[in-house]
């Protein structure tokens, strides 16, 4: 049995889309949202910057938005309502409350090891290394979808995760087959 008792992984980034399910009128939109950026030639939708919670927004006249830069998804709830709220005072109205989908999760963690990448690349599937483009050894799990770069010294970086949950799964996929292919030992101390 794999131990993830010293793995670390922390949320760096969740991007989110969502659906207001109305219609908006960017230039009055682009009127009240304060740190924005609207050039209808340039691309479709409002740039808008929240400072609390941090998080950048693009609004589309549709009522669909992405919001990038969260670091829980309690930050995107809260940035949604924020913008239902500007958006009332300008006369939007809102049937239903927003659909709010996890497009993808960016963590950074640390296994609490170090790893030799070659014997990993040579043992592992899944797995690409290339060292002389990129220092780390880029493993896909497939289920639940992720990307896991792994580096030398035990750091890692898991994207494409839509949950935290979904994150921890994939990097307990990665162990055990680290494991099973005999490039960690289960009785490491780690």
């Amino acid at each position: 049995m794999v131990d993830m008792s010293n793995v670390k992984l922390r949320i760096e980034n969740i991007v989110a889309s969502v659906d207001l399910f109305t219609q908006l009128n960017l230039e009055k939109v682009i009127e009240i949202c304060p740190n924005s950026k609207y050039n209808p030639e340039e691309f479709p939708g409002i740039i808008c910057r929240f400072d609390e919670p941090k998080v950048a927004l693009l609004i589309f006249s549709s009522g669909k938005l992405v919001v990038t830069g969260a670091k829980s998804v309690e930050d995107i709830e809260r940035a949604v309502n924020k913008l239902i709220q500007m958006l009332k005072r300008i006369g939007a109205k809102f049937q239903r409350a927003p659909q709010i989908d996890i497009q993808n999760m960016v963590f950074s963690g640390d296994i609490g090891m170090e790893f030799n990448l070659d014997a990993i690349a040579l043992s592992l599937p899944n797995c690409e290394y290339e060292p002389e483009q990129f220092p780390g050894v880029i493993y896909r799990v497939k289920e639940p979808r992720a990307v896991i770069l792994l580096f030398s010294s035990g750091k890692i970086v898991c994207s494409g995760a839509k949950s935290e949950h979904d994150a921890w799964e994939a990097v307990r996929k990665l162990l055990r087959e680290l494991e099973k292919y005999g490039l960690i030992e289960e009785e490491d101390e780690w």
